[in-house]
């Protein structure tokens, strides 16, 4: 309203001013309904050229009528507000046009907006307007109708109005003109001076009148008691079929309805689309409009009046309607000979207030009403389902309320529609309103059925795979998880669960490729947002196929470097590909019964595992692995194994692998078939030890996630199998599996013991449950090593009694109701020892009881200690790290007590020089021990025990033991430098030449010398401390025995032993730095002549080049 003075304007202007000269000797301010025909011509005529040649207007033709509508009812309620020209110049943008135009009266207003038919203009602007002056326009524009002559096309206008006014507001269409009029009215109702604005505000404003509103307040009571009093100039049965729905309708959506009603969205298609087939004049596509009007008119029917009665009842309102409705009837009015869109709204109206009268209460007449809607007949109407696809569309498009819902419905219909163009281009166009999980999975379930259909079209289906994926795309990261699982559940393979054409599915290769190229290219130690990138392409192409996706995630982690991270980090982000997890039903039945049966009885676990564990195992039995593919194996399904953070931040509370999953797919199956399993012995161990150290959130009381893997004979085949390592070094009979590793018995101890704790609190807890299953794995247990039955003791609990072979009762007093003997034929006579040895190394535990009970009298000390070499020279071999340590401790402590004899002999001296030994007896005999051993070992009647791997084993082991005795006699003599502590890097026989000094940078010589004389040699270092010459007399005693050892082995190739060496030669120049008066120059000449010699007999020319080199060093330190 800028510039209203305009060409138009004066069209219009000049208009009313004809119209108005044409009343004349009257005027249009007192003009008569039955005159308008005579005057209203240019009136009309006006208001159609500007509509036809605006150039200022928006060329909408009801944007114009609404224009004049509001300029001639302002210029009314102007007049009657007594505005005056100077305020409405300022104010009313309006009044260049309202002030152009003549005095006109309300019979001007009401025949111009009938004329136009500009009923739907008139109810919104009356919408704009409060209660009371609503009811008191609508009484004005009832006595209009009732005023003569009253035709059809004013009935007419009042039922429209009638409809509009409960079609409401369309608030997508709502106009600025509307809200100026409104605008307008508020500001002449505040400056009122008239008599009828008056008696509104007292109306709306005085607390009086509250208790007994004005009649003009309700409405309803208006509009049906006017439709009474006007019903016999209805003469059309079209009109009467239209106004008795509008009236059934207000009648429902007041007193019969407390809330809208849901109408499920296929049976509002339906009724949309028969309404629209009957109104579509042609057999084009329908009109967007037509829809829209369809749309407000059904939702309309549905929704409660916004004009709630203050004084009607329900009783009066049904009388009126049943008066006219038999009025009518009896007039012939309500007989449908065809079908119209009046009738269908009827048939529409009739079945809503039937349908709620059944509910309602009973007052008087509702009998009536209800056997009179009865009797009408309607003619059938149908839609064909192109229309309904049509219809779906047109609501897509234009956002109608409700249009994600006929998303759904239209994508779920699209298989039966034979144009699918016009279906794949709303698709493409209105992608947005299809953004639902549930919409998507109609859509994925109607795109799968296309491609199994004969006859599909190539174009069409990647158009529509397309579409669907981009709609996938543009979800949330928690929706498309959702469409991930509801994939899944329909298909593994996604789209192409069934055969697709070869060009849709070489173009999914592609983008596969791509999308995988693309994200290991980027590298693993990608930023956040490059991980919901890589994120986002691994779900788009899961979406489409998720075997595939999951089967290059898998290839991806195992065979590209440093890939396995990012593969998981990307799967964490999409828990929806996990698919359902197995329940637990029957859990607790099947768990005793799996107890009972050996691993090749018991179900498949591959057969019901999940997608990634079959495409796992896929990758893995594709080609032989390498270390390097393993340990991304064990790293990428450790890290699955492991909640973490999902999408938004919060903590996951499942993960993506759960460790019964895990052990049934991956450990169970090649456990139980080593010669013919992928995986290996290794690495299916570190997969259940994996498995095991995950940290499982569950309730406390729930059995542990180990019952769901059959776990008895799972014990029974670790037990099998730890057994079978006792003697690793041994020949491998035909067709067992070879290259045992001490390694692999250390895991297999590990995994034996954790899940015989699990299961033991498990069998505590209910022991009815679990006793055939105890009994029958104890009785596996008679083929099997005994010592293994140990490592099940916390199975066992106190059920049964620790069996020892009977000859360790011999030599140790066990108390006979916890211990029992068994007659084995490898442990006869003299074999005790051995039994307690190979006791003492099972377990910290076992070895306290052993020392504790260990039945030795004094005369017998030197039998024993002879028997205890012999036994320690049969155990020694098959130690693991473990055991070893702890016959260690046996040792140190069996010397310290005096239980065991070692007499040492000076085999590397020829005369005992003048020192006090007794602080390092437990090092030096320890020491001769270990020597007397591998002189057994190395000896003619031993040496042949061993393969080459089992000699590298007990290097490893003895190098462990001299380091053992190096640190206790550090702990005897600190030096008061850590530098001169330190080991020199460790050389192999390949190693150049070392330097002239392996001494730490920056440290000098001088910085080790004790400030003391030489006659005191002890450093001070505040707590009682060796003498430097016992110390280095020691450590030539070690390095003697550990250069005799390595001369003895086969091969003299055991690398831990060199080391050991330059260790202890390490140390003894420390020692000489820190007391350089320890050793006079011929002393120290003669220990390198000495250590010299020894290292001679080495054959092997590297070790000995570097030792010689380190050995000069300690000359020349002393010098």
């Amino acid at each position: 309203m800028t510039s209203v003075m305009n060409r138009d304007w004066s069209v219009l202007q000049g208009a009313f001013v004809l119209a108005d000269k044409l009343c004349h000797p009257s005027t249009l301010s007192s003009l008569q309904k039955a005159d308008w025909s005579r005057v209203g011509n240019p009136v009309l005529e006006g208001i159609k050229e500007v509509c036809t040649h605006s150039e200022h207007l928006p060329a909408s033709a009801d944007s114009v009528t609404e224009t004049v509508v509001c300029a001639v009812w302002l210029k009314l309620l102007c007049r009657e507000a007594g505005e005056d020209v100077e305020t409405g110049w300022r104010e009313n943008p309006f009044f260049p046009l309202q002030n152009s135009i003549p005095e006109v009266s309300h019979v001007v207003l009401l025949e111009v907006i009938k004329s136009t038919h500009a009923a739907r203009i008139y109810a919104q602007l009356l919408q704009c307007l409060p209660q009371p002056q609503l009811c008191t326009e609508l009484d004005r524009l009832v006595q209009h109708v009732k005023s003569s002559p009253t035709t059809e096309e004013d009935v007419q206008l009042f039922v429209e109005v009638w409809w509009e006014l409960w079609r409401g507001r369309d608030e997508q269409k709502a106009a600025d003109i509307e809200d100026l009029f409104a605008a307008q009215f508020a500001r002449l109702s505040s400056e009122a001076s008239g008599e009828t604005l008056q008696a509104a505000k007292r109306l709306k404003l005085d607390p009086a009148d509250e208790t007994e509103p004005a009649p003009n307040n309700d409405t309803l009571r208006v509009l049906l008691h006017a439709l009474q009093d006007i019903k016999h100039h209805f003469s059309g049965t079209h009109l009467c079929l239209q106004a008795l729905s509008v009236c059934l309708n207000a009648l429902y959506t007041t007193f019969l309805i407390s809330q809208a009603v849901a109408l499920p969205t296929r049976e509002k298609l339906q009724i949309l689309s028969k309404a629209v087939s009957i109104r579509e004049k042609n057999d084009g596509k329908p009109s967007p409009e037509l829809v829209r009007e369809a749309h407000q008119d059904l939702q309309a029917s549905h929704t409660p009046s916004q004009f709630r009665p203050s004084r009607m009842k329900f009783g009066e309102a049904l009388k009126v309607v049943i008066d006219i409705a038999e009025f009518w009837q009896n007039s012939g009015f309500l007989e449908v000979s065809g079908s119209c869109y009046p009738a269908f709204q009827l048939e529409l109206s009739v079945r809503r207030v039937l349908t709620a009268l059944h509910r309602a209460d009973q007052p008087e007449g509702v009998n009536t009403l209800r056997g009179l809607l009865e009797s009408l007949t309607f003619p059938a109407a149908e839609s064909k389902p192109e229309l309904m696809s049509r219809v779906a569309a047109i609501i897509i498009s234009h956002h109608l309320d409700g249009y994600q819902d006929f998303a759904g419905l239209f994508v779920s219909e699209m298989i039966w529609v034979k144009d699918w163009m016009d279906c794949l281009d709303c698709l493409e166009k209105n992608q947005a309103a299809f953004q639902q999980p549930h919409t998507l999975t109609k859509l994925t379930t109607t795109l799968m059925s296309k491609l199994q259909s004969p006859g599909t079209d190539v174009g069409q289906s990647r158009r529509l795979m397309k579409v669907t994926t981009d709609i996938f795309s543009a979800l949330t990261l928690e929706d498309k998880n959702e469409a991930l699982s509801e994939m899944l559940r329909l298909s593994s393979r996604g789209f192409f669960g069934c055969s697709v054409p070869s060009a849709v599915a070489d173009g999914f290769e592609q983008e596969l490729n791509m999308a995988f190229n693309c994200i290991i290219q980027g590298g693993s130690a990608t930023p956040h947002s490059n991980l919901n990138t890589a994120v986002s392409l691994v779900a788009r192409v899961a979406f489409q196929n998720p075997e595939a996706a999951l089967r290059s995630c898998c290839h991806s982690a195992v065979f590209n470097k440093g890939a396995f991270s990012l593969m998981a980090a990307i799967l964490q982000q999409l828990p929806g590909l996990r698919g359902q997890r197995r329940g637990k039903d029957g859990a607790q039945s099947e768990k005793r019964e799996e107890s009972e049966e050996r691993m090749d009885e018991r179900r498949d676990g591959t057969r019901r595992s999940s997608l990634l564990c079959r495409c796992l195992q896929e990758v893995m039995d594709s080609r032989s692995l390498s270390a390097l593919e393993k340990e991304q194996f064990l790293r990428f399904v450790d890290l699955l194994m492991k909640t973490g953070m999902g999408s938004e931040g919060e903590e996951r509370k499942e993960s993506f692998l759960t460790p019964p999953e895990v052990v049934n797919v991956f450990v169970l199956p090649h456990l139980s078939s080593l010669a013919n399993g992928s995986l290996g012995l290794d690495l299916s161990l570190q997969l259940l030890s994996g498995a095991l150290s995950v940290d499982v959130q569950g309730a406390a009381s729930s059995p542990h996630w180990v019952t769901d893997c059959s776990p008895f004979p799972l014990l029974y085949i670790l037990a099998q199998l730890l057994s079978q390592t006792l003697r690793c070094w041994d020949e491998p009979a035909e067709g067992a599996v070879s290259h045992w590793s001490m390694d692999t018995r250390d895991l297999l101890v590990s995994v034996l013991t954790s899940v015989a704790k699990v299961m033991g609190a498990e069998v505590a807890a209910d022991p009815s449950s679990w006793s055939r299953a105890l009994f029958w794995l104890y009785n596996k247990m008679e083929d099997l090593d005994w010592t293994v039955r140990f490592h099940l003791k916390p199975v066992w609990g106190e059920h049964f009694k620790n069996e020892v072979p009977s000859a360790l009762l011999t030599v140790c007093e066990l108390p006979e109701q916890d211990w029992s003997g068994l007659d084995l034929p490898q442990y006869g006579l003299g074999t005790g020892l051995l039994a307690w040895m190979e006791c003492c190394s099972l377990s910290d535990s076992l070895l306290s009881t052993m020392l504790a009970h260990l039945s030795l009298v004094p005369d017998h000390v030197n039998m024993f200690s002879k028997g205890l070499l012999v036994a320690l020279t049969q155990t020694l071999p098959w130690c693991s790290v473990s055991q070893w340590n702890r016959l260690l401790r046996v040792l140190k402590e069996l010397i310290t007590s005096k239980r065991l004899h070692v007499p040492f002999s000076l085999e590397y001296v020829d005369y005992l020089p003048l020192l006090d030994l007794r602080r390092f007896s437990c090092e030096l005999r320890l020491s001769i021990l270990l020597l007397r051993v591998f002189q057994l070992l190395c000896g003619p009647s031993c040496s042949d025990w061993l393969s080459g791997d089992g000699w590298a084993h007990l290097g490893r082991l003895y190098a462990q033991a001299v380091r053992e005795m190096m640190n206790s006699v550090r702990t005897k003599l600190p030096l008061p430098s850590s530098g001169a502590l330190s080991v020199s890097q460790p050389l192999s026989p390949t190693a150049p030449k070392m330097c002239s000094s392996d001494r730490p940078p920056n440290e000098s010589k001088d910085s080790l010398k004790d400030p003391r004389p030489a006659e005191d040699s002890s450093l001070d270092t505040g707590v009682e401390t060796a003498p430097c010459q016992e110390v280095l007399f020691v450590l030539s005693q070690l390095f003697c025995h550990v250069q005799h050892i390595q001369v003895m082995m086969p091969g003299a190739l055991s690398e831990p032993l060199f080391l050991c060496c330059l260790e202890i030669l390490s140390y003894y120049k420390a020692v000489m730095s820190a007391c350089p008066g320890s050793s006079s120059p011929l002393e120290s000449e003669n220990t390198r002549h000495f250590f010299s010699t020894i290292t001679d007999n080495l054959e092997n020319e590297q070790m000995k080049a570097v030792l010689h080199q380190k050995i000069a060093q300690l000359v020349s330190t002393a010098a």
